[in-house]
């Protein structure tokens, strides 16, 4: 069949290689690299994937495809790739041909550990009920929501997630099933949904490195703000429009983003019409990983008044090129932000929001140069505290000995 994978016996060999010496463990994620709309988890895992011990082995299992894309990665589909220690296999989903290849790949293995990312995707679904059934030889779950489980995340969609979680209950709390949460807040979301849920792993990604110093930009009476991120209603782009009504001075507001929901992109636009003339927004388009920090650079503020995050990648890479953020306080970076890393909005309205604005639009060129070193060293201080942490082998060391695992609530011993 064209386009079909490669021969049932080279993908077998991929995965026969397994040392049973290591630790084996299947990682599954609906977006992968070389991926990158689906934004942050795709760099968490790649991170949580570097960061493993060598004698932990990683197979991964995820899509052909980016998010909204209808056509698979060149050369990739329904192959596995090495990429970086980590063998990864990109699955058509309507492909019958990729699926009996997998099953023969993975059908003689068995995994330690299976690591899945997100609770509502069908790359958790389906290998966990695989686990359960014991078509898969799994000895461990690990689950890592990202954030699925914030009150606000849960209010999107709220009855179809509520009736799934009913009917999945019975997996999610099987006595192999542990939870990775990226904060103490993030577990607490996970023990107000599943109170017997065993919290195994609490680890936050340590962001990227700082820029040396902030870039140069040519002084101007407007301020230049920026937004980039999925156009959703989780990331709340309408609030920034709406709070630009109450800006009595000049400020360009520029949007990147993939437009995530066309439905949710067109009620933001309809608040263009209402913004006075010495407001100026544009939509810039999407951009690649590799310019978002250099695009961050150019701006005297990022505003992201977000209903929640379980970390806020977008955040780490704002700060760490020297672009102060305006957010909201249902994140990780409230107290990084309050200690020079930006604004906090403690009141998801326009008016409130509009108040921030406002207050970066009226500094003078000089003190918005101060805001972005500012928080360029707030963000700095804040990397220095954080030690790289393998999430992996956390994971290991919690199966081995359960008296490592976290206590109830997040609660650090």
């Amino acid at each position: 069949m064209a386009g079909d994978p490669t021969p049932a016996a080279d993908t077998r060999e991929r995965l026969t290689t397994v040392d049973e010496k290591r630790f084996h463990v299947l990682v599954t994620a609906g977006y992968f690299a070389p991926g990158w709309r689906a934004g942050g988890p795709i760099r968490s895992i790649s991170e949580v994937l570097a960061l493993a011990s060598d004698d932990i082995q990683t197979s991964m299992l995820t899509r052909d495809r980016d998010l909204g894309s209808s056509d698979p990665y060149p050369g990739l589909s329904g192959r596995w790739e090495q990429v970086g220690r980590t063998n990864v296999f990109y699955l058509g989903v309507r492909r019958p041909g990729h699926w009996r290849s997998l099953w023969r790949s993975l059908r003689a293995d068995r995994f330690d550990l299976l690591y899945v990312n997100s609770v509502w995707s069908a790359f958790s679904i389906l290998p966990m009920a695989a686990a359960r059934l014991g078509l898969l030889r799994v000895g461990r779950i690990l689950v890592a929501p990202r954030g699925e489980f914030g009150p606000a995340a849960l209010r999107v969609h709220r009855l179809r997630k509520r009736i799934f979680l009913t009917g999945w209950r019975w997996m999610l709390l099987d006595p192999r099933v542990l939870w990775h949460a990226t904060t103490p807040a993030e577990a607490a979301d996970i023990q107000r949904v599943l109170p017997r849920a065993q919290i195994g792993v609490v680890a936050v990604s340590r962001g990227p490195e700082p820029e040396q110093a902030p870039a140069e930009l040519p002084a101007t009476h407007h301020a230049r703000l920026v937004f980039i991120g999925r156009i959703s209603p989780m990331k709340n782009l309408d609030l920034v429009l709406a709070a630009l009504a109450f800006v009595p001075v000049p400020v360009r507001l520029d949007i990147y983003g993939p437009v995530e929901d066309p439905a949710y992109w067109r009620r933001c636009r309809e608040h263009l019409a209402a913004l006075p003339d010495s407001v100026a927004v544009s939509y810039q388009g999407e951009l690649r990983p590799e310019q978002v920090r250099a695009t961050f650079s150019r701006y005297d503020a990022f505003v992201l008044p977000t209903r929640g995050e379980n970390f806020g990648n977008a955040i780490a890479e704002s700060l760490s090129a020297y672009c102060p953020v305006l957010c909201s306080d249902r994140t990780p970076w409230t107290a990084v932000l309050r200690d020079g890393g930006g604004l906090v909005l403690t009141e998801l309205t326009a008016t409130a929001l509009g108040a921030l604005i406002t207050q970066v639009a009226t500094a003078t060129p000089e003190q918005r140069l101060a805001a972005r070193v500012a928080a360029g060293d707030a963000y700095g201080r804040w990397r220095s505290s954080r030690t790289p942490v393998s999430v992996l082998d956390q994971a290991r060391r919690v199966i081995r000995d359960p008296a490592c695992r976290v206590p109830p609530q997040g609660r650090t011993p």
